[in-house]
């Protein structure tokens, strides 16, 4: 049975039958599922013979008079879109980079009966629960590219000792208030990690601190260093780091900076208190 055919008869037998007025409306649920899987086919990414990813985050645009209709069933619409692509995927053997999601929008400029779908790929994030290791086997993969990157030898220099959260500045500088504790985080697709440390290694290998699965992520692909300023070094990376749209590889970093790696952005972000 084709993936579409089970789809429409798990939404037949939702909430006793409660879908069956709403979807009289011009958009139909399966028309949905298709574009879905068009959107899947025409934004494949072969990163290698094993690995070919798709978007994981859509969200469907629907006129006024049909998101007026859809909006209110619009979370269990979601799980079973959802789970349609996730089947889908598993049949046409596409992975993802993070969690699946549709979301409903109203688009004002549609009309009754079109919509549009927009997807782009997410990259899931985790916190390690141990700290990497500094040096020998783990430091030995800092110059890896992501799947389907050749390798490239880590030629990185050795990272300077990491400067005291609190480091004297010149005198008249502007810095942390005497009792206060600046606190430090960096978001990634909604997901907060805190830097709790004097360093913060991020990148695809389970050694870092930060693990992003994003097949343009070297291993260990770059490092924030806690100061007064903070700032964020690239090690050695394939695809390099850009922070704040330029291309670079140290900066210092600011409360909003913006840092990309691969085709994943990282937000830095810190307080007072």
């Amino acid at each position: 049975m084709g993936v579409l055919k089970r789809f429409e008869q798990r939404l037949e037998g939702l909430v006793n039958g409660t879908f069956a007025k709403v979807f009289k409306s011009e958009v139909q649920p399966v028309e949905i599922a298709g574009a879905l899987q068009r959107e899947c086919d025409n934004n494949a990414t072969i990163w290698n013979r094993e690995r070919t990813v798709v978007p994981n985050d859509f969200v469907v645009e629907l006129s006024p008079p049909d998101y007026e209709r859809l909006s209110p069933y619009s979370g269990q619409l979601g799980d079973e879109l959802a789970s349609m692509v996730r089947d889908y995927a598993k049949q046409q053997r596409y992975t993802f980079m993070g969690p699946i999601k549709v979301h409903l929008e109203k688009a004002d400029d549609l009309d009754t009966g079109l919509y549009r779908v927009r997807s782009r790929t997410l990259a899931s994030s985790t916190s390690q629960q141990q700290p990497p290791q500094r040096g020998g086997a783990a430091q030995a993969g800092a110059g890896h590219g992501g799947a389907g990157y050749p390798p490239r030898p880590a030629t990185a220099p050795p990272a300077p000792t990491a400067p005291p959260s609190y480091a004297p500045g010149p005198a008249g500088s502007a810095g942390p208030l005497p009792g206060t504790e600046t606190r430090r985080w960096v978001e990634i697709n909604g997901n907060r990690h805190q830097i709790s440390g004097p360093t913060l290694v991020l990148g695809r290998s389970t050694e870092a601190d930060v693990r992003i699965d994003d097949p343009g992520v070297s291993r260990r692909h770059c490092e924030i260093r806690a100061g007064n300023p903070s700032s964020i070094q690239d090690l050695g990376s394939t695809n390099g780091i850009v922070v704040d749209g330029q291309h670079t590889t140290r900066a210092t970093l600011r409360d909003g900076s913006r840092v990309v790696v691969g085709s994943t952005t990282i937000i830095y972000r810190q307080a007072e208190g």
